[in-house]
């Protein structure tokens, strides 16, 4: 007979802080190994940065000399935007990257019919440009007026962890459309790079040179040079010579025409493209996506601070941070960088798979990118990197980061129906429905929801898109209306309770207080 198992061997207890960290947010590794991390943050935020603009500009009429301007004002904006953030924002070490939710929006101001009747292309460039922005700057005044005034605070009251498991997962999961069939587009390069990425970080880990695990602290850096070096090899020695234009497009890596467009040296500035145009339909639309960066930002901010080894952040922080981030949209909209602003998901991911959560390597990213993107001709380097290196890559950290969401569930019962229904429900109505709108707009070239009014639609459309929107909403709705009286164990809400309140936890303040002793001026609740 075997002795039975006692309770501790089978369950595992809740932790509030992830263990098995190297490093959390305060604390730094060496400055050599600090930069190379920064350096690494930068590299893999330039997928995102370079995807929105290729796929933007070419429909406003832009020409490849436009688009680099465009990435590099991104670039630069994300540096600012991720300093402010990590200084006086969450202190979370999130980078403050694109946001593919304002797609949507910015594609509808696009085929607007005042702006497709400009014949020469590039006045039509322009003035969509200045559309954009001026739908923009009215919607970024949503994030600021949420943020600042704490009413995302009081909003937040009503999330348990259970309603937080299918918002934080689908941060991660809903951008299952940029991971493997971006591969797809070209496998010879795309699949090597996940079967090295992987080896690197997690089989290789106990590889170290001086005391340091360099194959899992570098992984992303290492297998990305070796991979583009093999598929620039492959680009030098014709292999792609008779193959299709799409296939060229993904494999090559001198197809993007990014180098031989940008200047030397260039500091963007606001207002370049010309002065805002205001239109209330344009904003309200945007509005939508502001809404949605909003929710995801939510999300991945949670993510970030069990990835960083902190503890959740309390309500008037992550307020804080979202009054913040609506700054950084407001900048988006003056500098004129074709999208807004959100947390970085991919940068959260590699938080965890180099085991380094310290808020310093974020800023010596945002460093970067701010240098880089002045520097034009070094940044166009960087940039040609092919999107396939970033995709294969966004499998492993999207996952990551969606599993942390799935971890929230350790603090409550999923032996309860109740529990176990709205985790379920949530999670598929957040694949599901997002799904059928892409499909009927794929197909129909306009989204479901199509009325005259076109701000209308615009509106919906964009809040559908959103995975973690949907799931936020139904996971929070059915979390505060299902006999939630009796089941506040069972949603998490006790060990949630302590980190609701800044002074509800001692850690909060080695993590969230604010720099330069602001915090005599911005007491926290």
């Amino acid at each position: 007979m075997m002795a039975a198992p006692k309770p501790e061997e089978i369950s595992h207890p809740p932790m509030d802080q992830l263990q098995g960290l190297e490093y959390c947010i305060d604390s730094n590794p060496s400055w050599v190994e600090t930069i190379v991390l920064g350096f690494q943050h930068y590299i893999l935020a330039l997928g995102t940065a370079v995807m929105i603009p290729s796929f933007l500009v070419p429909l406003m009429g832009g020409t490849d000399d436009d688009k680099v301007r465009v990435v590099q004002t991104l670039l630069f904006v994300e540096g600012i935007n991720t300093l402010l953030q990590t200084l006086f924002g969450t202190r979370l070490p999130t980078v403050i990257g694109g946001s593919y939710a304002f797609m949507v929006p910015i594609i509808s101001i696009i085929h607007d019919s005042s702006l497709t009747r400009i014949e020469d292309p590039h006045l039509r460039f322009l003035s969509t440009m200045r559309a954009v922005q001026g739908a923009m700057i009215v919607a970024s005044s949503i994030q600021i007026i949420l943020g600042f005034s704490q009413l995302w605070a009081i909003c937040s009251r009503f999330f348990s962890p259970l309603g937080m498991v299918p918002v934080i997962a689908l941060v991660g999961f809903g951008l299952f459309d940029r991971g493997f069939p971006v591969v797809g587009h070209c496998v010879e390069i795309g699949i090597p790079m996940l079967i090295l990425f992987v080896a690197f970080s997690q089989y290789l880990k106990n590889f170290h040179t001086r005391q340091l695990p360099i194959l899992e602290r570098f992984a992303l850096l290492i297998s990305t040079t070796v991979i583009w070096a093999y598929a620039h090899l492959l680009t030098a020695s014709g292999a792609y010579k008779h193959r299709p234009d799409l296939t060229q497009h993904n494999c090559r890596t001198d197809r993007a025409n990014l180098i031989s467009s940008a200047p030397w040296i260039k500091i963007p500035y606001p207002l370049e493209w010309g002065a805002p145009t205001f239109d209330a339909g344009h904003a309200f639309g945007m509005m939508a996506a502001v809404l949605v960066s909003l929710i995801e930002s939510t999300g991945a901010y949670k993510a970030a601070a069990r990835l960083a080894s902190a503890t959740p952040p309390p309500a008037h922080v992550l307020s804080r941070g979202i009054g913040w981030q609506g700054i950084g949209i407001l900048l988006n909209g003056l500098f004129g960088t074709l999208t807004g602003s959100t947390v970085s998901v991919e940068n959260v991911g590699l938080l965890g798979s180099t085991r380094v959560g310290s808020r310093r390597v974020i800023q010596i990213s945002a460093g970067f990118m701010i240098f880089f993107s002045m520097l034009g001709k070094f940044g166009a380097l960087f940039a040609s990197i092919p999107f396939p290196i970033f995709a294969a890559v966004y499998c492993v950290l999207f996952g990551l980061v969606a599993s942390v969401g799935l971890s929230f569930l350790q603090f409550t019962n999923m032996n309860s129906m109740r529990n176990l229904f709205i985790t379920g429900v949530a999670l598929f109505l957040g694949f599901s429905v997002p799904e059928y709108f892409r499909e009927y707009t794929s197909k129909a070239l306009h989204g479901p929801t199509h009325t005259r009014a076109g701000w209308f639609d615009d509106f919906l459309n964009t809040i559908f898109f959103s995975s973690p929107t949907v799931a936020l909403i139904v996971a929070v709705f059915l979390d505060n209306t299902l006999d939630y009286k009796d089941s506040a164990k069972d949603r998490g809400m006790p060990w949630w309770a302590k980190f609701r309140t800044f002074n509800g936890d001692s850690r909060n303040e080695e993590f969230y207080t604010l720099p330069f002793n602001l915090n005599r001026f911005f007491p926290p609740r």
